[in-house]
């Protein structure tokens, strides 16, 4: 039998005990963009630093005209993250983003919880979507997720294998934090905003006050349809 709208996000808001505020950081925080030495293992690649790196793509799925703009700030190493993509934003993506009902943004908030690992893991992240589009980006977020606290060149390489990506190029976009600078301006702009912790998703502009749950969010996405 088809699950209905309430009964979906109901099923996503009822895995594990979400907490209101995610992971928590200071804003003044510096970040590290010198990226992070890493063994390639098995994949053996000459990882070399791009030239000309997109710094303006911005992950983004759903109907670009949507008047309905959900934005989504994240920090890869925030086990509150990792909870939010794996469990709760598929119910948000099956029955609002796949419809075209909204535009759905990732933005990046490294804290950084992990200061090895959050801003080669997004930047990484970035080069996936930049060369082979949002789609990729978001499985790459996705497999990232899985291996987070186990982070290495490898799991990079696999996350990428695993989004149809050439795992040598997310490594080294890992390697020399090329994508460092956009994550850093992501960060900036969701300062100005308010965003204190991960993950913080505004619904046009307003953020949900009541964590991270499916149910949460559709029903401030309920209220701007």
């Amino acid at each position: 039998m088809e699950r209905t709208r309430r009964s979906l996000l109901a099923s996503a808001a009822s895995v594990g005990v979400v907490g209101a505020a995610g992971c928590l950081g200071g804003g003044g925080t510096s970040l590290d963009l010198s990226g992070v030495e890493l063994d390639t293992g098995e994949y053996d690649c000459e990882l070399e630093e791009s030239s000309d790196p997109d710094l303006d793509y911005r992950p983004t799925l759903g109907n670009p005209e949507s008047d309905v703009v959900v934005q989504v700030f994240e920090d890869f190493t925030c086990g509150h993250c990792a909870s939010y993509t794996l469990d709760h934003f598929p119910a948000i993506r099956e029955e609002y983003v796949e419809p075209g009902e909204i535009r759905y943004e990732h933005w990046d908030w490294p804290i950084p919880v992990n200061e090895t690992w959050a801003v080669p893991v997004a930047s990484a992240a970035r080069g996936v979507g930049a060369r082979h589009g949002d789609e990729a980006f978001f499985e790459f977020a996705s497999a990232a997720y899985e291996s987070q606290g186990s982070y290495s060149g490898e799991a990079i390489g696999a996350a990428a294998e695993a989004a149809g990506a050439d795992p040598c190029a997310a490594m080294s976009d890992a390697r020399y934090a090329t994508y460092g600078e956009a994550s850093a301006d992501d960060r900036s702009e969701g300062a100005s905003m308010g965003v204190e912790g991960t993950p913080t998703i505004f619904v046009n502009g307003s953020p949900v006050e009541e964590g991270y749950a499916a149910e949460s969010i559709a029903a401030a996405i309920d209220a701007e349809l």
